[in-house]
């Protein structure tokens, strides 16, 4: 029997994701996964680039999945994402159409495409109360020890909220009763990529900053404040977050948080890059797509979809980044 084919479609912040992957899905009655760990809480709307507009340019417009489920002072974590997900993917191809899973957190699309493991049940009191007492210095130094890689992904490693979701999310992988599914139990997937060289993407990066700050950025942060998030769970959810929380507190003043926030940014598209590369040598093959290309990835999913042999990759992250592997 044949695996039930996915689309994947990942890579950097600021990118095109979300146009490239509705594309998709408009010409292919699909349906899109989102894989972002932010947009599933409602209210983070321009901070998270939601871009709900793109699903409904098209008259026949894209439906959605995983963004604005829960409230942003709920949490939900990569178990949660693991499970809904790949419940949606199964309902998805029982009616015959085709998932595009859809965003740039690699540790969530990792937890489809790879083998994790969860605990049978969500984490228990003795984490909790491990937890309880701790300070930001002393669960940072847990996570250094015991997750380093995740530990240096996190930009602000002095924010208790944002270590402990990270502890949170990866204390889940360990000392698990049981594998958790993934998409190479039962499904087959093709990963797809946007790609600009470094100078484009901090050109995007900038451009879109400042359409984001133009087009009420800082009062989204404003009125999620005053409907009672706390400055703290502000932090947790990321740098927009963080530095606009900032300027309203008056610890920055308006151009210091713009430019901050645009260098921080730049910074963390480059982990996400350093995360791809480890995909691709995992084994995980990604075709990085210039510029987006529309028809060429169309190429490539119908190729895949009628079970016909893909090309090689044209482009390798980590070949960029580290230079090709020297033959022995």
């Amino acid at each position: 029997m044949d695996k039930v084919k996915v689309i994947v479609i990942t890579g950097p912040t600021a990118t095109g994701k979300t146009a490239l992957g509705v594309n998709i899905a408009l010409r292919s009655n699909g349906e899109i996964v989102s894989a972002d760990s932010r947009q599933v809480y409602r209210g983070l709307d321009i901070g998270t680039g939601k871009d709900l507009s793109e699903y409904l340019k098209d008259p026949q417009k894209v439906k959605y999945h995983l963004i604005d489920i829960v409230e942003p002072n709920e949490v939900y974590n990569l178990k949660q994402f693991n499970c809904d997900a790949l419940k949606i993917i199964k309902e998805l191809s029982d009616v015959k159409k085709l998932p595009v899973v859809v965003g740039g957190s690699p540790l969530y699309i990792d937890s489809l495409i790879s083998k994790y493991e969860f605990p049978l049940s969500p984490p228990d009191t003795s984490i909790r109360d491990f937890l309880k007492d701790k300070t930001a210095e002393e669960i940072g130094n847990y996570l250094k020890t015991n997750h380093p890689e995740q530990y240096n992904q996190i930009e602000n490693k002095l924010s208790r909220p944002r270590l402990i979701r990270v502890l949170e999310d990866l204390e889940q992988e360990k000392n698990g009763n049981n594998d958790s599914e993934s998409l190479n139990s039962n499904y087959e997937y093709l990963i797809i990529a946007p790609y600009y060289d470094r100078k484009e993407v901090h050109y995007r990066i900038e451009k879109r900053l400042d359409e984001r700050l133009k087009s009420g950025l800082i009062e989204e942060v404003c009125r999620l404040h005053s409907n009672g998030v706390s400055w703290e769970r502000l932090d947790s959810f990321g740098l927009e977050y963080r530095y606009i929380s900032r300027y309203l507190k008056n610890e920055l003043s308006c151009q210091e948080m713009r430019n901050t926030l645009l260098a921080k940014i730049r910074q963390f598209a480059r982990g996400q890059d350093i995360w791809f590369r480890k995909m691709e040598r995992e084994g995980h093959e990604i075709y990085w797509i210039q510029q987006g290309n529309f028809q060429e990835a169309s190429e490539l999913i119908k190729l895949f979809i009628s079970n016909r042999m893909l090309p090689e990759p044209k482009i390798r992250i980590s070949e960029i980044i580290y230079g090709k592997k020297q033959k022995k």
